[in-house]
Protein backbone atom coordinates (compact mmCIF):
# COMPACT_ATOMS: atom_id res chain seq x y z
CA UNK A 1 0.00 0.00 0.00
CA UNK A 2 1.35 3.21 -1.00
CA UNK A 3 -1.12 5.90 0.42
CA UNK A 4 -4.55 6.40 1.29
CA UNK A 5 -7.21 5.02 -0.56
CA UNK A 6 -10.06 7.12 0.59
CA UNK A 7 -10.99 10.69 -0.42
CA UNK A 8 -11.16 13.74 1.74
CA UNK A 9 -14.30 14.85 -0.59
CA UNK A 10 -17.26 15.26 2.22
CA UNK A 11 -14.80 15.84 5.12
CA UNK A 12 -14.36 18.79 7.43
CA UNK A 13 -11.32 20.95 7.22
CA UNK A 14 -10.54 19.37 10.54
CA UNK A 15 -10.44 16.00 9.20
CA UNK A 16 -8.64 16.76 6.22
CA UNK A 17 -5.95 17.87 7.73
CA UNK A 18 -5.57 14.89 10.05
CA UNK A 19 -5.79 12.48 7.58
CA UNK A 20 -3.33 14.26 5.42
CA UNK A 21 -1.03 14.38 8.30
CA UNK A 22 -1.43 10.69 9.36
CA UNK A 23 -0.36 9.67 5.95
CA UNK A 24 2.44 12.05 5.60
CA UNK A 25 4.49 11.40 8.90
CA UNK A 26 7.96 10.90 7.75
CA UNK A 27 8.66 7.07 8.45
CA UNK A 28 6.50 4.85 6.37
CA UNK A 29 5.76 2.42 8.87
CA UNK A 30 3.72 4.65 10.72
CA UNK A 31 2.31 6.27 7.95
CA UNK A 32 0.44 2.92 7.25
CA UNK A 33 -0.30 2.23 11.12
CA UNK A 34 -1.62 6.11 11.30
CA UNK A 35 -2.93 6.71 7.99
CA UNK A 36 -5.15 2.95 7.45
CA UNK A 37 -6.84 3.75 10.81
CA UNK A 38 -7.39 7.28 9.60
CA UNK A 39 -8.73 6.22 6.19
CA UNK A 40 -10.93 3.62 7.84
CA UNK A 41 -12.27 5.76 10.48
CA UNK A 42 -11.86 9.67 10.36
CA UNK A 43 -14.91 10.31 9.74
CA UNK A 44 -16.29 8.32 12.34
CA UNK A 45 -14.27 10.01 15.25
CA UNK A 46 -15.72 12.07 18.00
CA UNK A 47 -14.16 15.72 18.60
CA UNK A 48 -12.76 14.25 21.48
CA UNK A 49 -10.60 11.27 19.59
CA UNK A 50 -9.42 13.96 16.91
CA UNK A 51 -8.29 15.80 19.80
CA UNK A 52 -6.19 12.56 21.20
CA UNK A 53 -5.77 11.55 17.82
CA UNK A 54 -4.09 15.15 16.64
CA UNK A 55 -2.09 14.87 20.51
CA UNK A 56 -0.80 11.61 19.12
CA UNK A 57 0.34 12.70 16.03
CA UNK A 58 2.93 15.34 18.27
CA UNK A 59 4.39 12.34 19.50
CA UNK A 60 8.09 11.00 17.33
CA UNK A 61 7.30 8.76 14.66
CA UNK A 62 10.21 6.47 16.48
CA UNK A 63 8.30 6.38 19.72
CA UNK A 64 4.87 5.94 18.06
CA UNK A 65 6.16 2.77 16.20
CA UNK A 66 7.99 1.96 19.13
CA UNK A 67 4.87 1.83 21.66
CA UNK A 68 2.95 -0.23 18.67
CA UNK A 69 5.97 -2.69 18.57
CA UNK A 70 5.62 -3.15 22.14
CA UNK A 71 9.24 -2.56 23.09
CA UNK A 72 8.87 0.95 24.72
CA UNK A 73 5.80 1.13 27.23
CA UNK A 74 3.45 4.36 25.57
CA UNK A 75 4.33 8.11 27.08
CA UNK A 76 1.96 8.82 29.46
CA UNK A 77 1.75 11.91 28.18
CA UNK A 78 0.02 10.00 24.43
CA UNK A 79 -1.40 6.98 26.65
CA UNK A 80 -4.97 8.25 25.45
CA UNK A 81 -8.07 5.71 24.10
CA UNK A 82 -7.11 6.69 21.28
CA UNK A 83 -4.14 4.61 21.08
CA UNK A 84 -5.83 1.29 22.28
CA UNK A 85 -8.69 2.14 19.50
CA UNK A 86 -5.93 2.51 16.53
CA UNK A 87 -3.82 -0.92 17.88
CA UNK A 88 -7.17 -2.86 18.06
CA UNK A 89 -8.06 -2.13 14.82
CA UNK A 90 -4.53 -3.20 13.50
CA UNK A 91 -5.27 -5.81 15.84
CA UNK A 92 -8.28 -7.13 13.68
CA UNK A 93 -8.79 -5.03 10.41
CA UNK A 94 -5.03 -4.34 8.62
CA UNK A 95 -2.65 -6.25 6.69
CA UNK A 96 0.17 -4.14 8.68
CA UNK A 97 0.79 -7.04 11.45
CA UNK A 98 2.97 -5.87 14.66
Amino acid sequence: MTGTQRSSEGLDPRRRKVLFRCWHRGMREVDLLLGQFADARIDKLSEEELDQLENFMEAQDADIFSWFAGSKPVDPAYDAPIFATIRAFHTHNSPVYL
